[in-house]
Order: C-alpha cells, then structure tokens, then sequence
C-alpha cells in the first residue's frame, strides 16, 4: 500500500511551486496537448482543464461543479477575480503584517494557508456537495492551483481540475510585451471577471 504524502510535504511541495516562474515555451496558449505542461504546473492528480472548458463545465452544472479560486486576497482585491468563482480560498496567503521579504521572488514572502482545507470542505458542505463531486481550482498561472489538486487528493477529494493556464496567463517571451501576462488565461480569454467582489464569497481566517 502507497503512503500518502504529509501535509507538510504537500504544503512545502506549493510554497516551492510559488517561487518558480513556469515556463511554457513546449506548451501552447489553448492546447490541451496536457503532457507538454512545465512541471511547475503538473500534479499528481493530472487533471487539467483549459480555461474556456472550465467556464463551459460550471455553467453547465452551476450547482453541482464547485469553482473555487486559490489566490490571495489582495490578488483578488487588485487583480480582480472570476465573478463565477463559488468562493476565494487561498492556498498561500501573505501574513497579516509583511515584514518578511522573498529574495527569489522579489516580493513579500508568503506561508501556507493551514485553513485551506477546512475552507473548502466547509464551502462544499454549504453548496451540498460531498468529497466526490467535481472541484475546479484556479490561481494566478496554474502552478499554486496544482499543487492545491494534491492537497485535496490527500484530503480524501476525488475529481480536482486545475486551470492550467490560471487567471492570468504565462508571460509573453518576446515583443513590446515581454514579460506581461497576456499570452493566455482566463482574462485574456475574454471569460467573465469582475474587480467587485463579493464578501459572501471571500475568505476571512478562523
């Protein structure tokens, strides 16, 4: 019998995944060709799904596919968020006062959200959803979202999707836009997102 990885691997295995720029220059913007994704944003699960495909399977069954994005909040806030989305669970998260500094990341470190689990199984309770049902999860450019697929694989969930390609999207490698997040992603996908968010749906820390 396998041993299931610790949560604490799991939880390190995601912070490592944070720190990583994924690179996709074997992946295409769109393709579904899910063996060419850059590892940073495979996972043990191996269940994948296009932006477009996730809009199309929650609206076509809006109350029985959970849609949860795992960002932080001041993503959501400044970035803005898939107004679909059931709820914002964030799998990081910064601390409450940022006084620690990602040398590798150039910005303000951020730690594992140890409430994520509850989180999410108390949103499914609310939606009436079991551990079985289908959970989609979306983060900034797939990397956070996968490795949040096998933390509740571990947690007994059964059928996680990642949006490999995240809210946002991968950089563009060349041109005046080098370096901007406008190669692909929910937002340049032209799928619903909204800046106003919903406090229903947002994450508060028990």
């Amino acid at each position: 019998m396998m041993r299931r990885p610790s949560i604490k691997v799991i939880l390190a295995a995601g912070l490592l995944a944070a720190t990583t720029f994924a690179n996709a220059a074997d992946w295409a913007p769109g393709s579904t060709d899910w063996a060419s994704l850059p590892e940073v944003k495979r996972s043990k699960v191996a269940l994948y799904l296009t932006p477009q495909q996730a809009y199309e399977m929650k609206k076509k069954d809006p109350k029985g596919v959970a849609f949860f994005d795992v960002r932080t909040r001041a993503e959501a806030m400044y970035v803005g968020w898939p107004g679909d989305a059931d709820a914002l669970v964030p799998f990081v998260e910064h601390p409450e006062i940022m006084s620690d500094w990602d040398e590798k990341r150039f910005m303000y470190k951020l730690e594992p959200n140890q409430d994520f689990v509850p989180e999410i199984e108390r949103r499914m309770k609310e939606m009436g959803l079991g551990k079985d049902a289908p959970v989609i999860l979306i983060c900034r450019s797939g990397d956070r979202s996968s490795k949040a697929q096998d933390r509740l694989q571990a947690a007994g969930f059964t059928r996680v999707y990642s949006i490999a390609e995240g809210f946002e999207g991968d950089t563009a490698k060349d041109g005046a836009k080098s370096g901007q997040r406008t190669v692909n992603g929910w937002k340049n996908a032209g799928l619903p997102w909204t800046y106003k968010l919903d406090k229903a749906k947002m994450y508060f820390p028990h």
